[in-house]
């Protein structure tokens, strides 16, 4: 079984294996492509080369950074503000109607605790699921393993350890949930 492989499946890997440091390379040339061009169109061109189609009313501003873009897959009408990073060794889904504020990062890396087992190299990966509807305020870091739930709000700032479940606002380091939300109303 290659690395890659191994990472897809939430195996450990070897991060340093030549197939995902080229895939790693590739994702650079293409997000930086992106910050530097100047068109919508072009930057659309990307992003599809990036994430892969289809891609529907998504808007990404830049700088935007990725491990691989190849395990972020994206709903309808996401909007992703200026400086997130998606660290996606693992699958990263993003429902439709998401919103993610500035300076996001969204990891899928879990490394070893024991610093004898992190000296190998070796790295495993968790996925992260962020349902429909959810506002990301700016500045949150989402952890490897985290699923939000649809409609929820996480607050600018915070840390997501932990599943957040649906229909709530929640924020702090670790962020927890401040109040349930009204399924139907439109404002926090």
């Amino acid at each position: 079984m290659s690395e890659k492989q191994r990472m897809l499946q939430g195996e450990s890997y070897d991060p340093l294996d030549r197939e995902l440091v080229l895939a790693r390379r590739r994702a650079r040339d293409l997000t930086e492509a992106f910050r530097l061009a100047e068109s919508g169109k072009e930057r659309n061109r990307l992003l599809k080369q990036l994430l892969g189609p289809p891609l529907e009313r998504v808007w990404i501003e830049p700088p935007f950074q990725c491990d691989y873009g190849t395990q972020i897959h994206v709903g309808r009408n996401v909007f992703i503000n200026f400086n997130c990073v998606i660290l996606d060794s693992a699958a990263v889904t993003l429902g439709d109607n998401v919103f993610i504020g500035p300076g996001v990062h969204i990891y899928t890396a879990v490394h070893p605790l024991a610093a004898v087992e992190r000296r190998s190299g070796q790295e495993s990966a968790k996925p992260v699921s962020i349902g429909n509807d959810v506002w990301i305020g700016g500045g949150a870091i989402i952890l490897p393993g985290v699923s939000i739930g649809a409609g929820s709000v996480i607050g600018a700032g915070s840390v997501v350890t932990r599943a957040v479940p649906a229909n709530v606002v929640a924020a702090g380091n670790p962020c927890k949930v401040i109040r349930t939300l009204d399924a139907g109303s439109d404002s926090v």
